[in-house]
């Protein structure tokens, strides 16, 4: 077959008649957050680091036990957004083609058919991502660093807006091959929903009590034209020199960490720039803060290092270098624009 090519443009389209200036960004992030957690019990801090993914045109990689809620969670994202929703549950026999589309001939009319798989959608939840082999592992890969697939040597194009919020349970070891460090280096995000409080966990069950009554469940928001719009919002942020110089510096201390083998990569800072960026947006700030950047570090650094040998045998924590790293960096003072 002929190889057919789609270049992928990175930036959201959109018109003009949708443009979003930041505070009604922000106003409209709100109104999802308040909707999803209609349907879901879950803390606002962790809906908007998903949202800070979804906003930097990335992904999120999620480590949690069984039924803490991420199936629900994802679904109730695609349907406040106004968008396309599959669920693929990753298993050791996926085949690539389970998940990007295979050929299939039709005697009608003679020819081989193309028939897109479930990746074909705007929000993908690809559940245990971790049991998967690294062959299918590696097409979603693709997908997610290239917004685009190929099959038989034909690359096709994936819906925009594409966000994939991948989990892996971090409990079950048996018949999991772990993620490449390529691939989980493409997710801007990990973070963990967790148990929910006292008072999360009561609710949930009154909510239990009175189903025969009414399934909680959220509603439409936006729709696929502003999620777009909203996509390019982070892009008005004024970030100054003095912002610039405390990412980098953020980073390049990871690198020089006497328990970290492998830092922050110069894609890292770039994500590290993007999701700070976003957060910016979700709290109505049109200029970049040293509090933004750290409001996603832990989610945005922490994933990325690899750790020593000594560090992994010490079971030293991710999270705390990120801390120990924010806390040596001098903080700049950053004030509104004129």
């Amino acid at each position: 077959m002929d190889t057919v090519t789609v270049k992928r443009n990175r930036m959201p389209t959109y018109t003009m008649a949708n443009e979003l200036t930041i505070q009604e960004a922000s106003e409209e992030i709100d109104r999802v957050i308040e909707e999803i957690q209609n349907a879901v019990i879950i803390e606002r801090d962790f809906l908007e680091r998903v949202l800070v993914g979804l906003l930097s045109q990335g992904h999120v990689l999620l480590e949690d036990v069984p039924g803490t809620g991420k199936t629900l969670t994802a679904n109730s994202f695609a349907t406040a957004l106004g968008l396309d929703f599959n669920r693929i549950q990753f298993t050791p026999d996926l085949l690539p083609n389970d998940v990007t589309g295979t050929y299939i001939y039709n005697e009608k009319k003679g020819e081989f058919e193309f028939n897109k798989g479930p990746i074909f959608s705007n929000i993908i939840l690809a559940d245990e991502i971790n049991r998967a082999p690294p062959k299918t592992q590696a097409a979603l890969l693709e997908a997610m660093g290239e917004g685009q697939v190929t099959t038989e040597g034909d690359t096709r194009q994936l819906p925009d807006p594409f966000f994939v919020i991948a989990t892996q349970n971090p409990v079950e070891q048996e018949g999991t091959f772990p993620l490449p460090e390529a691939q989980v280096d493409r997710f801007n995000i990990k973070d963990t929903i967790g148990y929910p409080d006292a008072d999360g966990e009561v609710e949930l069950l009154r909510r239990r009590d009175n189903r025969f009554e009414s399934t909680p469940s959220s509603s439409q928001v936006l729709d696929h034209d502003r999620v777009l719009a909203l996509q390019g919002v982070p892009e008005q942020v004024t970030v100054t020199e003095d912002m610039l110089e405390y990412i980098s510096q953020v980073s390049r201390a990871t690198r020089s960490h006497h328990h970290v083998r492998v830092g922050m990569s110069p894609r890292g800072t770039q994500r590290l720039y993007e999701c700070a960026r976003a957060q910016s947006v979700i709290e109505g700030r049109d200029y970049l803060t040293p509090d933004d950047v750290k409001a996603v570090s832990r989610s945005v650094i922490a994933h990325r290092m690899v750790l020593t040998p000594d560090a992994q045998v010490q079971d030293v924590d991710k999270q705390s270098i990120v801390e120990e790293v924010l806390e040596e960096i001098p903080v700049p003072t950053v004030e509104a624009p004129a």
